[in-house]
């Protein structure tokens, strides 16, 4: 006579569960980006990850060696997700696309810039993105010695541009009931100081607080553009 068989119940703890989808590097980097947009940088550690994923902290240490790898492939990341702009275009346009996808990207995950400020460029993904920067540069006519520095110029203009406008948001959505809000309520601070001590604080009150974060950028970037160029002249 032929055994019954026993019917087996699905959990979480059997092979069609969520535990039992196998652990690979590209999941925990999926999971970390994640938690990093959720909680934020401070807050991210390998045992978050690894309790997101219901699994052993110890398990995550068989594809990611540290923290400091993951931080490192973390920012790899996120630098693949630019697109590059075509380099049939003036390089001047081309480095206001880049620029502009750069801050893109560096804003639409919490924390890009200090993760990028914590990490040196090791991954294929952000190595490129350099390359790119410096072939245009090269193209473009400037100086191998100028090249790496304007690049340096650059990143940092973004990645400081988006520190600060990361911040100035934060501290709406946390604060206030909008950006809008928060602007006028600085406003009105600075149009309360004393005219005799601050009359350009007054004066420029609108300006400083009522930010339009769009044509500042790009103003940046002509001014430095504009500079570039006049040593590409001289250069030559």
């Amino acid at each position: 006579m032929a055994r019954r068989r026993t019917a087996r119940p699905l959990d979480s703890a059997t092979e069609q569960g969520p535990s039992h989808i196998p652990l690979d590097r590209v999941r925990i980097l999926d999971t970390a980006l994640r938690l990093l947009d959720e909680i934020g940088l401070k807050e991210l550690s390998m045992r978050k990850i690894a309790d997101h994923l219901q699994v052993k902290t110890a398990s995550l240490y068989y594809h990611v060696r540290d923290k400091e790898e993951l931080m490192q492939l973390l920012s790899d990341r996120i630098c693949s997700e630019m697109d590059w702009p075509e380099t049939s275009l003036p390089w001047q346009e081309q480095i206001y696309l880049w620029a502009g996808q750069f801050r893109k990207v560096l804003l639409s995950h919490r924390d890009a810039v200090e993760l990028l400020n914590q990490t040196i460029a090791m991954g294929y993904g952000r190595l490129t993105q350099i390359e790119k920067l410096y072939q245009l540069l090269v193209s473009a006519g400037f100086s191998d010695p100028t090249v790496p520095w304007i690049a340096s110029m650059l990143k940092n203009y973004v990645q400081g541009f988006v520190a600060e406008e990361a911040h100035l948001q934060a501290m709406a959505r946390n604060h206030h009931e909008s950006y809008e809000e928060m602007s006028e309520h600085h406003d009105q601070f600075f149009r309360q100081l004393p005219q005799e001590r601050f009359p350009n604080m007054i004066r420029l009150a609108s300006y400083t607080t009522k930010t339009n974060w769009e044509n500042e950028f790009r103003f940046g970037l002509s001014v430095l553009i504009e500079g570039f160029s006049t040593k590409l002249i001289q250069g030559k």
